[in-house]
């Protein structure tokens, strides 16, 4: 099952993130590593939102993530959303459909 996770950035998100990066970045990477974490990123342009996508039977490691990473817990992240999300078409597809 995928769960989208985004960030609503603060204002001064890229003045800021270079003192919490390390940390935030070794979180994905281990999130990544267990096999949970997929895709993540921040939006350009402007750089106000971020994207992580997961694929875990359940949302709770996805929100255990968030509520760990310093983006959130420094304010960077001034709210955060989880969603299921039901993916159908691709080779990573939860639940792929094709058409009849």
């Amino acid at each position: 099952m995928h769960y989208l996770l985004t960030y609503d950035l603060a204002p001064d998100y890229l003045e800021r993130r270079g003192e919490f990066r390390d940390v935030h970045l070794k979180l994905a990477w281990e999130a990544q590593e267990r096999g949970e974490l997929v895709l993540a990123g921040a939006l350009a342009e402007p750089a106000d939102h971020a994207v992580l996508i997961f694929n875990c039977e359940t949302a709770e490691p996805v929100q255990l993530f968030a509520a760990r990473d310093p983006y959130v817990t420094n304010g960077l992240v001034r709210a955060f959303h989880v969603r299921q999300w039901n993916t159908v078409v691709g080779d990573l597809a939860s639940n792929p459909v094709r058409p009849g």
